[in-house]
C-alpha cells in the first residue's frame, strides 16, 4: 500500500519558512553582498570581488584568533566531557535526590550569558570579588585583568561552571535509559565497576555523548558574550576569539567589507565542523 502524501501540510510550516527567510536568509545575503563590495560612504558601493576574502585569509590576526578558538574548544571538551560523565555516574537514579540533583544541574543553564559574564567579572575582582580576594589573601598572584594566563583560567572555569550541566543532563538521560537487566547480568557475571562502565554504560551513552560533544564544541567555538563581558578580549588580545575579533572589526573599526568576509568564512568553518560531527554521529552513533 502506497503512502498518501498530504501537500496541504506545507501550509502549516509556511509561516516558519517565511520567518526563517526573513531572520536568516535575507541578513545572510546582505552580508554576502557587503563581502564582495567596498564603499567610501554615502551608500555608494563598488565591486571588490574576492579582495576581502584574500585579505582575511592572509591575515595573521585572523589565524591567531582561530588558534585561540581551537585551543579554547579543545580545553573545554577535555574538561567538560569527562567531568560531565563522572557527575552523571554519581547522581542518584531513584528517590527524592533525583529531582533535587536535576534542578541543581539545570540552574546554571537558566542564567543568561551576559549575566554569567557579569557574575564572574565581579567574582574574580581582587578588591570586591570572593574568588579574587580569597586568592590574594592566600598569597596567590591572581589578576585576570593584567595576566593573560589568569584571564584564560577565569574564562575556562566560567564556561565549565556554566555548561558542564548540559553534558551531565545528557549523560544522565543516557544512563537512566539503560534497562536494569544489563546491570543484573553484569552482577551475575561478577563484572567490576570499570567493566560495567566500559561495556554497558559507555556504549549506551554513545549517542548522547556525541550530541554533547557536538553542542559543546559548536557553542565554545562561537563563544562571545561571556569572555567579552569578563575580559573584553584582553589583556591585549589573549582572549580575543573569532567572534570578538569580528565584532571589533565590524563595530569598532567599521570595516564592513572585511568584517562581512570574515563572518562568511566563520560561518563556513562552523558549517564544515558541523558536517564533520554529523558524519561522526551517523557513523558511530548507530546501534550495532
Amino acid at each position: 500500500m502506497e503512502k498518501t502524501w498530504n501537500n496541504k501540510a506545507w501550509f502549516m510550516v509556511l509561516p516558519v519558512l517565511v520567518l526563517v527567510a526573513f531572520s536568516a536568509v535575507i541578513p545572510l545575503m546582505t552580508v554576502v553582498n557587503y563581502s564582495v563590495q567596498d564603499t567610501f560612504g554615502n551608500n555608494v558601493f563598488f565591486w571588490a570581488g574576492s579582495t576581502w576574502y584574500e585579505e582575511i585569509l592572509h591575515s595573521p590576526r585572523f589565524w591567531a584568533a582561530m588558534g585561540r578558538n581551537l585551543i579554547f574548544s579543545t580545553i573545554i571538551l577535555a574538561i567538560q566531557i569527562p567531568l560531565g560523565i563522572f557527575i552523571a555516574l554519581n547522581m542518584p537514579r531513584k528517590g527524592w535526590g533525583v529531582p533535587v540533583c536535576l534542578v541543581l544541574m539545570a540552574l546554571p543553564l537558566l542564567i543568561p550569558w551576559n549575566v554569567v559574564g557579569t557574575i564572574w567579572q565581579v567574582f574574580g575582582r581582587i578588591d570586591i570579588g570572593l574568588l579574587g580576594h580569597t586568592l590574594a589573601a592566600l598569597g596567590i598572584d591572581y589578576n585576570y585583568v593584567n595576566d593573560p594566563f589568569d584571564a584564560w583560567v577565569t574564562v575556562i572555569i566560567m564556561d565549565v561552571w556554566h555548561w558542564t550541566s548540559l553534558v551531565v543532563l545528557l549523560c544522565y538521560a543516557g544512563l537512566v535509559s539503560i534497562p536494569d537487566a544489563f546491570y543484573q547480568a553484569a552482577k551475575i557475571d561478577g563484572a567490576s565497576r570499570w567493566a560495567v562502565f566500559r561495556y554497558i554504560q559507555l556504549p549506551k551513552m554513545q549517542r548522547v555523548l556525541l550530541i554533547a560533544v557536538l553542542l559543546r564544541f559548536m557553542d565554545s567555538f562561537m563563544i562571545y558574550t561571556e569572555p567579552f563581558v569578563v575580559t573584553g578580549g584582553g589583556p591585549g588580545n589573549s582572549t580575543t576569539y573569532l567572534s570578538i575579533d569580528l565584532v571589533k572589526m565590524a563595530v569598532g573599526q567599521f570595516d564592513l567589507g572585511p568584517a562581512a568576509a570574515m563572518s562568511i568564512i566563520y560561518f563556513l568553518i562552523v558549517l564544515l565542523l558541523s558536517w564533520v560531527f554529523y558524519t561522526v554521529m551517523t557513523n558511530y552513533g548507530v546501534e550495532k
